[in-house]
C-alpha cells in the first residue's frame, strides 16, 4: 500500500484538517513530524468540530497517531488538548497514540524568551505566536535540550540544565529577567513526566513495524512551504523544515516511506503575521475573501491576510517538496466573484521573474502580474463531483493545475468531510 504525506503549499492555513482527517479515516496510522502547538487543524465530522494543535488528526476517528522526534512538544498544552478532546468523547490511550522518546520538549522559560523577543524586534518582528517553538528548536540543535526521554532520569538532569542556564540566564539577564529557577522547573518536569511517559516509546521502531506489515502512513504536516526555515520567505518563516523530506528524518522513517506528496492548496492566497505577500489585497475584494473564507488562525485566531492566487509560489513550493498532486480547497470562497485574477510572474526593477527572489528586499519588492478569467455566479459549495461544477470552476481549476505544473487529485468543497471531489486516490500505487 502506498503512504501519504501532507503538506501545505503555501503559507499554512490551506484548509489541512479536512483533508487530513478525510484520509487519516483510511489510514492506519497518522504521523506529525514536525512543528509544534503553533500549527492549529479544525476538524468538522458531522456536528462535531475539533480543534487539534499537537494531536495528529488521526485521533479523531481512533486511527494510531503518533507524535514524531521531528515535533517540539509542550507538555502541558497537550494535556490540555487531550483533556478537552476527551471532554467531546475522543478515546486517547496507549494502544492509538504515542510519542517519539526523542522528542525535544517546550519549557516555561521558551514561551518567556519568544515574547520576550517579539516585544524588543520592533519593526523586525516575525509574528511568531509566542509560544516557544524557535526557542526550543534552537536549544535541541544547540544540543541543550530536555527531551522525553529524560523524563524518566529526573535524577540525572543537573548536567543538562546547567546547559541550558549557562545559554538562558544570560539571555534573561539581557532582557532585565532573573534566572532561571531551577527547582521550579526540575519540580514542573516532575508534575508532568508521568503523564508524558504513559505514551512515550521508540516511534520509529513501532512505525517499521506497521510499514512492514504493509499498512497505510499518513505523515501530517504543519503549517506551509512557504514556511520552510530553509525555503520559506526568510526571516518570515517558522523554525523547522515544512517539506515533505522532513517526514523523513522527523518520524525515524527512511525517504522511501514518504509516498504519494498531496499539497494542500486554497483556492486564493492567504498568511497570518509579519512578511512578504506579493498577491495581498487591502480592499473590499481581499476583506470579501476573508469574511466569506471564515480567515481567522485556528490557534492564535489572529486575522489572516488574503489575496488572489499566486501560481508562482505554489509551483515553487511544488518543486522544492516533490509534490505529487495537489488538493485545492476553499473554491466555494470564490463563487460569486465576476473576474478571478491569477499571479502568473513577478516584475522586480524591470526584469520579470518566473520565481520567489530569496532576498527579503527582493520578496517585498515584486509586483504580480496577473491573468484575469472569468468567474461563475453558481455554488460549488458541496459539489462531490465534477458535473456539480460550474463550468467557469472547472475551467478556473484546470488553469491553476496547468500554472503550478502539478496535477490536482482532489478538490474540496465544504469543511465537511464527504464534501470532496477525487480525482487520483493518493493512497493507491
Amino acid at each position: 500500500m502506498a503512504n501519504v504525506t501532507v503538506i501545505g503549499s503555501q503559507w499554512g492555513d490551506e484548509g489541512k484538517g479536512k483533508i487530513v482527517d478525510w484520509l487519516a479515516n483510511r489510514a492506519d496510522a497518522v504521523v506529525r513530524f514536525q512543528g509544534g502547538h503553533n500549527a492549529g487543524h479544525t476538524l468538522v465530522v458531522g456536528d462535531q468540530v475539533y480543534k487539534l494543535s499537537l494531536l495528529p488528526s488521526g485521533i479523531v476517528t481512533g486511527t494510531l497517531s503518533i507524535i514524531g522526534n521531528g515535533v517540539v512538544l509542550d507538555p502541558w498544552a497537550l494535556r490540555a488538548e487531550m483533556e478537552k478532546l476527551r471532554a467531546q468523547g475522543v478515546e486517547i490511550n496507549a494502544e492509538n497514540f504515542a510519542i517519539a522518546d526523542n522528542c525535544p520538549l517546550i519549557l516555561p522559560f521558551h514561551r518567556d524568551l519568544d515574547a520576550l523577543r517579539e516585544q524588543a524586534a520592533g519593526a523586525g518582528k516575525i509574528g511568531t505566536t509566542g509560544r516557544g517553538i524557535g526557542p526550543a528548536y534552537e536549544d535541541k540543535v544547540g544540543r541543550r535540550a530536555i527531551r522525553v526521554c529524560d523524563l524518566a532520569h529526573l535524577d540525572l538532569l543537573d548536567p543538562q540544565i546547567d546547559r541550558l542556564t549557562a545559554h538562558h540566564d544570560a539571555l534573561r539577564a539581557g532582557f532585565g529577567q532573573p534566572p532561571i529557577d531551577r527547582d521550579r522547573l526540575k519540580a514542573d518536569l516532575a508534575e508532568i513526566a508521568d503523564f508524558v511517559l504513559e505514551y512515550a516509546q521508540p516511534v520509529w521502531k513501532r512505525l517499521n513495524k506497521v510499514r512492514k506489515a504493509g499498512a497505510r502512513i499518513l505523515f501530517e504536516g504543519a503549517q506551509g512551504v512557504l514556511l520552510d526555515v530553509d525555503h520559506g520567505t526568510y526571516p518570515f518563516v517558522t523554525s523547522s523544515n515544512t517539506v515533505s523530506g522532513t517526514a523523513a528524518s522527523g518520524s525515524g522513517l527512511g525517504p522511501s516511506a514518504v509516498g504519494f506528496v498531496l499539497g494542500i492548496t486554497k483556492a486564493y492566497t492567504t498568511r497570518v503575521g509579519s512578511g512578504p505577500f506579493p498577491t495581498e489585497l487591502d480592499d473590499e475584494t481581499g476583506q470579501r475573501l476573508g469574511e466569506r473564507g471564515h480567515e481567522f488562525g485556528t490557534v492564535t485566531g489572529r486575522k489572516r491576510r488574503c489575496g488572489w492566487f499566486d501560481a508562482v509560489l505554489v509551483r515553487q513550493s511544488c518543486a522544492v517538496s516533490g509534490v505529487t498532486g495537489i488538493a485545492l480547497t476553499k473554491l466555494d470562497v470564490l463563487d460569486g466573484f465576476d473576474k478571478i485574477r491569477i499571479c502568473t510572474g513577478y516584475r522586480l526593477r524591470g526584469k520579470v521573474l518566473d520565481y520567489f527572489p530569496s532576498h527579503a528586499a527582493d520578496q517585498a519588492a515584486v509586483e504580480p502580474i496577473y491573468e484575469e478569467i472569468d468567474g461563475w455566479q453558481e455554488t460549488t459549495a458541496g459539489a462531490r463531483s465534477y458535473a456539480e461544477l460550474p463550468a467557469q470552476a472547472i475551467k478556473y481549476i484546470q488553469r491553476v493545475q496547468e500554472l503550478i505544473e502539478t496535477p490536482i487529485a482532489l478538490v474540496s468543497t465544504s469543511p465537511e468531510r464527504e464534501d470532496t471531489i477525487l480525482i487520483r486516490d493518493p493512497f493507491t500505487d
